[in-house]
């Protein structure tokens, strides 16, 4: 167990504000032993407040290209069918991960992959379990595609606690399954949009850890995309006799070449 970077401004903060409060009670109010235990006992529950929520646990990652590992740890909120309307434009299984403030914050890599889309958006701050703070919350949007070219999309949203979105990677990065690519301050939500066909392997209000418990086994491979028929003139001809054709029910003087 470690004490987490992003954590380092706001633990001296908190040893600066404890040691003047501190000091002020001891030179002002010498004899109030009461009130100085009670100081004392709030001191140090806001430090290990502090301290635990900015902790970063060591553990060796089990990486499997087929497996979806956890993005952070929390509860499963949403399993759905939807569409993921800003990248993918398609339909998607949609997996969401709530974190409480006790959760560990450390946000990590799902697939291993090329990073294809990455996009910083900034917004409100509903509650994030809120319907709507998955679209209109400040958020990151991230798409890693792996070797066999299934694309993973993930989320990091901030919540009404969460003000501050930290994120580690930009688009072209070449990134490992179980890395850390953010963290989120004080409570939020991390959401996953997998491919149709995934194999869900959690389910909803369970409690699950970031890069170690797997949320589903992904397609063999890429859905094929349908390829768009292009026109020739010759069809643009014919199709256009026809709908003369059929609007005109009258004898038709129109000759079809």
């Amino acid at each position: 167990m470690t004490f987490h970077k992003e954590g380092y401004t706001s633990l001296a903060i908190c040893v600066l504000f404890i040691a003047v409060l501190n000091a002020v009670i001891d030179f002002y109010l010498p004899d109030a032993h009461l009130l100085k235990w009670i100081v004392y006992i709030l001191s140090f529950l806001l430090f290990v407040i502090i301290v635990q929520f900015f902790r970063s646990p060591r553990f060796a990652v089990a990486t499997d290209e087929k497996m979806v590992l956890c993005p952070a740890d929390g509860k499963v909120v949403v399993i759905e069918e939807t569409t993921e309307t800003e990248y993918l434009k398609d339909k998607r299984i949609q997996l969401s991960v709530f974190m409480s403030p006790v959760n560990v914050h450390v946000n990590r890599n799902p697939i291993a992959g090329v990073v294809r889309y990455f996009k910083y958006n900034p917004g409100k701050y509903l509650v994030a379990w809120h319907p709507k703070s998955s679209t209109e919350n400040e958020r990151t949007t991230i798409v890693i595609e792996n070797s066999a070219g299934v694309a993973v999309l993930f989320r990091q949203i901030a919540g009404a606690l969460a003000r501050r979105i930290v994120w580690y990677v930009k688009e072209g990065d070449k990134v490992e399954q179980g890395q850390q690519f953010g963290f989120i301050k004080f409570g939020s939500r991390v959401d996953v949009f997998l491919p149709l066909g995934s194999e869900i392997k959690v389910e909803l209000g369970q409690v699950v850890k970031g890069g170690r418990t797997i949320l589903a086994e992904l397609p063999a491979k890429a859905a094929a995309k349908p390829v768009p028929q292009i026109a020739t003139p010759k069809q643009d001809a014919d199709d256009a006799f026809e709908a003369v054709a059929k609007a005109r029910p009258v004898k038709n003087t129109i000759k079809k070449k």
